[in-house]
């Protein structure tokens, strides 16, 4: 496959992501790094549906964009926005209301034209203050 290709199948992960994208372009033993998540959900497609579930579950309009796609030989890297509205339950977080905006950057590892491992950071800790979870610099804890 040719590296358009591959930022092919990562532009579409991130466009469409929901469980039927994740059938069809992880494979099933996808390796899944991040520091934010349990290591439960770290290991195989049907635990990364986990994943997808816990963040559809609480932004229901998640929308993410990519800003940066750079790929070579088997990797495709990107830099990306996200940002919804938490309307339902995430990580016992009951819904907000609140509306959300943040960054995040992630490595994915092509393999016979599916992702087979990827590794994802992201502003968890700007989600949360934005959710009034944690207190943001200067503000006093609730």
């Amino acid at each position: 496959m040719s590296i358009e290709q591959h930022k092919a199948i990562v532009g579409r992960f991130f466009d469409e992501f929901n469980h039927a994208a994740v059938d069809e372009l992880l494979v099933p033993e996808y390796v899944h790094h991040d520091p934010s998540l349990p290591p439960e959900l770290l290991h195989g497609r049907e635990a990364y549906k986990q994943v997808v579930s816990l963040f559809l579950t609480g932004f229901p309009d998640l929308k993410t964009t990519i800003d940066v796609i750079v790929a070579e030989g088997d990797m495709v890297a990107c830099r990306w926005t996200f940002q919804g509205t938490q309307q339902g339950e995430m990580m016992g977080i009951p819904p907000t209301g609140k509306h959300v905006l943040g960054s995040g950057m992630s490595i994915q590892r092509i393999a016979n034209g599916k992702i087979a491992e990827g590794w994802f950071n992201f502003d968890t800790l700007g989600m949360l203050q934005q959710l009034g979870v944690i207190p943001a610099p200067g503000e006093a804890a609730a």
